[in-house]
């Protein structure tokens, strides 16, 4: 009797009727949303352009195809060598342009010769030249055009006149005035260091309507 009440109380287990823990504690998260996943995907890159296949030309064999023969410049023991008495040159004298302020000897304008003071005389028959070829053009006058036409010409070492350069408010006053410095006459060409040289000169050409 006293092994069985000793096994039964061993062996002997209770429950508790209701729950020790509080159900207030869980608190079910609403707020949780499902967010999409962003998946990048690459395209890839366009195929290359498709190249068209080079054009072979068929050549028959006879036809006669010119070749281009390269040669050597090297020099070889059979070269001549040449010697520096053996060059033949020309001698090319240096050209000089000297404007009309720094002339040594100004051109002379024809009838300056017995001058004495020649760049004085020059300007004179200049302008007496102007006045005597001058004509104003009939449609410049129609049009009502004036204004001045900067001239600049070249007495060249023979005493020609050579390039005539022109800026003016119309190009009916440009054609004009080049008429008139292309009538120049023949001048005796200036000097430097006892050299004919080109001399630049400049001239305005007034033209008003009145």
């Amino acid at each position: 009797m006293a092994l069985l009440m000793t096994f039964t109380a061993l062996e002997w287990k209770t429950y508790d009727s209701a729950s020790d823990y509080d159900t207030a504690m869980n608190i079910d998260d609403e707020l949780v949303e499902d967010i999409p996943i962003t998946v990048q995907i690459k395209t890839p890159p366009p195929p290359p352009p498709v190249q068209a296949p080079p054009v072979i030309e068929i050549i028959d064999d006879e036809d006669d195809v010119e070749e281009t023969v390269i040669e050597s410049t090297e020099s070889n023991e059979e070269t001549e060598v040449i010697e520096v008495k053996d060059v033949i040159y020309d001698q090319v004298e240096e050209e000089v342009n000297v404007n009309w302020i720094s002339i040594e000897e100004v051109p002379v304008f024809p009838g300056c010769e017995d001058e004495k003071d020649k760049r004085a005389c020059f300007q004179k028959m200049m302008n007496k030249h102007i006045s005597k070829v001058f004509r104003y053009p009939e449609v410049a006058q129609e049009m009502g055009i004036q204004g001045k036409v900067f001239t600049q010409f070249t007495i060249e070492k023979d005493g020609t006149i050579g390039k005539i350069l022109l800026r003016g408010p119309d190009k009916i006053l440009e054609v004009e005035a080049k008429r008139i410095i292309g009538k120049l006459p023949k001048m005796k060409p200036g000097k430097q260091r006892d050299h004919n040289v080109k001399v630049a000169f400049s001239v305005p050409i007034v033209f008003k309507l009145q």
